[in-house]
């Protein structure tokens, strides 16, 4: 078994993608993914990437990735944010995710970013025992905050 962790290309986009619908099966949310093939290849690999992804393969076949993106805090100055880690099912329990997770944080710190951030669902026990096993703080005092497209529209017509 030959497996290699290397930085995402366009010829990566389908790959990606269907890791993306995998992952909202596994989160229980598959109707969720409003992302298209097209959105990968633009926003990961086009004239101004919004993202960066390492993929995983087992013997040439993609079977998993960590996409993240730039941020800036105002604390601590730039950082990134681990989006997703995925492993597909079939691959799982061969190391591939502790390749991922590794090669992302090897590359924070060899950017010399402050920090590394992600969420992760309270139930997914077994990565909160992972990341917690690493040395990573997983926060029980913060809470995640979105406004989806239909709830901005609502906001910004009642401004």
């Amino acid at each position: 078994m030959n497996c290699l962790v290397r930085k995402g290309e366009l010829k990566d986009a389908k790959a990606i993608y269907s890791l993306i619908e995998e992952l909202a099966v596994f989160e229980r949310e598959p109707e969720a993914v409003e992302v298209t093939l097209k959105d990968i290849e633009e926003d990961g690999f086009g004239k101004f990437p919004k993202f960066e992804v390492f993929v995983g393969e087992i013997d040439d076949v993609v079977v998993g990735m960590a996409l993240f993106y730039y941020r800036y805090s105002t604390w601590k100055g730039t950082t990134i944010h681990l989006e997703d880690l995925i492993v597909k099912e079939a691959a799982r329990g061969k190391g591939m995710g502790k390749l991922l997770y590794n090669q992302v944080l090897k590359y924070a710190q060899e950017q010399q970013l402050r920090r590394v951030e992600w969420a992760v669902l309270d139930w997914n026990t077994p990565a909160v025992d992972f990341y917690e096993n690493s040395g990573a703080v997983v926060f029980k005092d913060w809470r995640v905050v979105q406004m989806d497209q239909e709830q901005l529209k609502t906001y910004v017509e009642r401004l």
